[in-house]
């Protein structure tokens, strides 16, 4: 299935995501800074191997994430609910990955960048402009 062009917009207007890891039942979020991977469907950020977040995504990689517009105007609300996989990317992967980063954030270059990728399997944008309530829903091919 196609993602929807109105969840790839949404994407693109935002720049920070709040990322959910959980170990032994444990949950934990913490907001990230992203650039987006269109051609790979894919979310790249930088987070030191140290904090909770990234040790726990070392430990169990399989992870949710939200993307919000904050608006009190109930007609306007929109939002993503993801999951999906992150890792920190190796290789030809991680050079694209890092291009895209400091293209979007070139402050970047003045300290350590510990990129990570989420590769999503599944995505619910709620867009209220679209009627109350409105879902859209994509979810990945096995």
């Amino acid at each position: 299935m196609e993602i929807d062009t109105l969840i790839i917009e949404f994407i693109k207007k935002h720049h920070v995501l709040t990322l959910a890891t959980s170990v032994n039942n444990q949950p934990w979020c913490a907001n990230c800074y992203y650039a987006y991977l269109e051609n790979e469907n894919a979310f790249v950020f930088s987070t030191d191997y140290a904090t909770r977040h990234g040790k726990e995504a070392l430990e169990n990689s399989l992870v949710a994430a939200s993307i919000v517009l904050e608006t009190k105007i109930v007609g306007k609300i929109q939002g993503i609910q993801l999951t999906g996989v992150m890792f920190v990317p190796e290789g030809e992967y991680k050079a694209k990955a890092e291009k895209r980063y400091l293209k979007k954030y070139p402050f970047a270059r003045l300290m350590e960048t510990n990129l990570w990728v989420l590769e999503p399997n599944f995505y619910k944008l709620t867009d209220n402009r679209l009627g109350f309530g409105k879902k859209l829903l994509w979810k990945k091919e096995a």
